[in-house]
């Protein structure tokens, strides 16, 4: 049974829009994901810490056979072998890749939270979305806190 998922990727330091692409192409690569859709890449203004560069941002919708954790764990795991740092919150970073929802599933453990808890609040998560599943970012706006 597959299931399917939404991704935002960003990313402000070294080659950004290269960046996104190979993270696509790894996550691509995965033998249990396949990525459907993808929006184009923008340029955002920095959210929560602006003093650093611009980001480009993508959003991307995926099937997939692995559970959210599991998929977590691949994003994570593609993250760290980017040479993603988690040294500053919103911080600048080279790859930053965050699972938005899957499917319509919500849930909250420590490690993981569905739909994202800030989605609805970040254009530069919704506006890639919207390119690709209006849908689900009606949903994301709709949706009770």
């Amino acid at each position: 049974m597959t299931s399917k998922a939404w991704l935002s990727l960003g990313a402000n330091l070294g080659d950004p829009p290269a960046q996104l692409a190979e993270a696509i192409r790894r996550i691509e690569a995965h033998p249990a994901i396949s990525v459907t859709r993808q929006s184009s890449v923008l340029t955002t203004k920095p959210w929560g810490k602006t003093d650093q560069p611009d980001f480009a941002n993508q959003a991307v919708e995926l099937e997939t056979s692995l559970d959210p954790i599991e998929l977590l764990d691949v994003i994570l795991g593609i993250e760290l072998d980017m040479g993603r740092v988690r040294e500053e919150v919103w911080g600048p970073r080279v790859i930053d890749i965050d699972m938005i929802a899957y499917d319509r599933v919500v849930m909250q453990t420590p490690r993981l939270t569905l739909p994202h808890p800030y989605a609805h609040e970040r254009d530069f998560v919704l506006d890639p979305l919207r390119e690709i599943d209006g849908d689900v970012v009606e949903w994301l706006l709709e949706r009770p806190l």
